[in-house]
């Protein structure tokens, strides 16, 4: 399936014609599909690719080397967890992934509780894969910060309405290994169907195929980018605070054919959140007599914890 393509250079431009273009382009496609691909998005090929050597070479450690950076109490938020920890939403299943997760760095304020935000891990074998995530990391920032401005104005709120929560927000970029298939798999499934938890995904091209989405139409499809376009849907908390009017998407992972069960499947989602306190309660002008309120009040922090008791990372 050929997601809805999109220009970010038209909306940081300058040109008021080519942004509000954009937004409405940007708007129409998360109302019908919830995916975007995302050309001119200001992440640069060569971070990306660093990044990526740099994954590869954590992933290839040996098990009891990678489990040294899997630490207790941190509900996964930090560091490495270990393959088959995580399930889907309502799934028993376990999806067939390890992945090693770098969350916010605050920098020069002491509002904040380890607690919310713990330190992140440093792996000591590769000393250049914590300044890369960094790097990364303040790249996905601006993208999506700038992402979520032309939302807003979609949405007949502010253009910076988001920003203020934004600063220090408890993203995170999840760096996903899906080891080879060595055994013939219970399930075509290599990570189940889900809709993510955050506000916005910006995902730059995995290494292989296999993502997929589900239609209105109930059929799921391939969903595939151009290597200089990031997919960028929306999730669960954007959908929550516009009322169902912004779709997140339900998409899965499949496994590939059997004559690549040998290969590895790589992918680097970023989850863009919010501080905790931002209000989740649905935008006024997003409910109608058509579409009353479907959700109750709740804080982006309040519904991440109960989303990571749900899928089995947070007791």
């Amino acid at each position: 399936m050929a997601i809805p393509v999109v220009d970010l250079s038209y909306f940081t431009g300058g040109d008021k014609e080519k942004k509000s273009a954009f937004t409405e382009q940007l708007g129409k496609a998360y109302e019908s599909v919830g995916f975007v691909a995302v050309k001119n998005h200001g992440i640069p090929d060569k971070l990306i690719s660093e990044l990526y050597e740099y994954v590869q070479q954590f992933f290839a450690l040996p098990l009891e080397k990678k489990r040294l950076y899997e630490i207790p109490g941190l509900a996964g938020q930090r560091g490495y967890t270990s393959f088959g920890r995580e399930h889907a939403k309502g799934s028993e299943a376990a999806d067939l992934k390890e992945f090693f997760q770098y969350g916010q760095t605050i920098e020069g304020a002491t509002e904040f509780s380890k607690e919310e935000y713990p330190d992140n891990v440093a792996v000591t074998e590769i000393p250049e894969f914590n300044s890369t995530l960094l790097q990364a990391y303040r790249h996905f920032e601006q993208t999506g910060a700038a992402l979520l401005r032309a939302i807003a104005l979609y949405l007949g709120l502010p253009e910076f309405y988001f920003d203020g929560y934004l600063q220090n927000g408890n993203s995170i970029l999840r760096c996903i290994h899906y080891p080879p298939i060595t055994t013939p798999p219970r399930s075509a499934i290599r990570a189940e169907q889900h809709e993510d938890i955050n506000l916005i995904t910006l995902l730059v091209g995995a290494s292989a195929d296999g993502l997929q989405i589900l239609t209105k139409q109930g059929e799921w499809v391939n969903v595939t980018s151009l290597p200089e376009q990031i997919v960028v849907n929306v999730g669960d908390m954007l959908q929550r605070l516009t009322n169902n009017k912004l779709r997140s998407t339900t998409h899965r992972v499949v496994n590939p054919p059997p004559d690549l069960w040998h290969t590895s499947r790589f992918s680097m989602p970023f989850f863009m959140h919010p501080r905790s306190e931002m209000s989740l309660a649905c935008l006024d002008n997003c409910i109608t007599a058509e579409h009353p309120k479907a959700y109750p009040d709740t804080t982006a922090g309040e519904y991440l914890d109960e989303r990571l008791r749900e899928i089995g990372l947070k007791k």
